[in-house]
């Protein structure tokens, strides 16, 4: 069954696009045809692949103002099962075009009907923010995977995203559903990071993915190549982790 999920936090800085560039990654080595739509406009999930973005003549921004359907704007990769929807900084002006057009909540969900008919999962990585662009991903997405650095103000944060689900849920996507909480950089030397993964998994219980994500300095290094980590350093415990939440997420969904 073809999934749709978005990796979704309103917070910067917690390892989203990372997530969404090796899950992606993990899934479509695992022989899972798997596409990646960028929906966030720095556009770091497109060159994280290897895209060019000067070369590109069609993107997401284009599908969101139903200039062109999503088949004529995806890019293939270097993994054969993998395939990304880029995106350009046009994509920032998008919410104001996108401001007086019918359904401007579902224009993602619509850009992107049939999707499922190709691809056995879709990842959508989002921008940090809560605005137009953020609500389209969580309006197309049947399950969101909320990436979430070990630190006590992503408590609250969670706290705050748990709401906007419930909104989207009453008002927009009553399918959409929390598929894991995915805990990232992952030191357990320090003590703080032990004391937030206790309470992260004894408040959430089994909605806490099992696979927590080390902190490693290849996934910095890996976009500058335009690779993710599972090709960069397919050996490193940056790759075993993100291959091993591939796994655990084809079990639950």
């Amino acid at each position: 069954m073809s999934r749709i999920l978005a990796i979704v936090n309103q917070k910067g800085g917690v390892g989203k696009t990372t997530t969404a560039i090796n899950l992606a990654a993990a899934l479509a080595e695992s022989g899972a045809r798997t596409l990646l739509v960028d929906m966030d406009p720095q556009g770091n999930a497109t060159t994280g692949l290897g895209a060019t973005k000067s070369t590109l003549t069609r993107t997401i921004y284009d599908v969101l103002l139903g200039e062109c359907p999503w088949a004529d704007s995806v890019i293939s990769t270097t993994l054969p099962d993998l395939d990304v929807l880029p995106s350009t900084l046009d994509l920032a002006g998008a919410s104001i075009e996108m401001a007086t057009l019918p359904e401007r909540e579902l224009r993602l969900r619509h850009g992107l009907a049939g999707v499922g008919e190709h691809y056995a999962y879709t990842i959508i990585d989002t921008p940090p923010s809560l605005g137009l662009l953020p609500i389209n991903c969580l309006a197309a997405a049947q399950g969101i995977i909320i990436p979430m650095q070990c630190e006590f103000y992503a408590l609250e944060g969670l706290a705050q995203l748990e709401h906007t689900l419930r909104l989207i849920k009453r008002g927009v996507n009553p399918q959409i559903e929390m598929t894991g909480i995915l805990l990232t950089m992952v030191d357990l030397r320090a003590r703080l990071f032990r004391d937030v993964i206790n309470t992260v998994r004894k408040q959430y219980g089994p909605r806490v993915f099992k696979t927590e994500i080390p902190r490693t300095v290849r996934f910095a290094e890996a976009p500058s190549f335009g690779e993710s980590v599972i090709t960069f350093d397919p050996k490193g415990k940056g790759a075993r982790a993100y291959r091993a939440l591939a796994k655990e997420l084809q079990e639950r969904c």
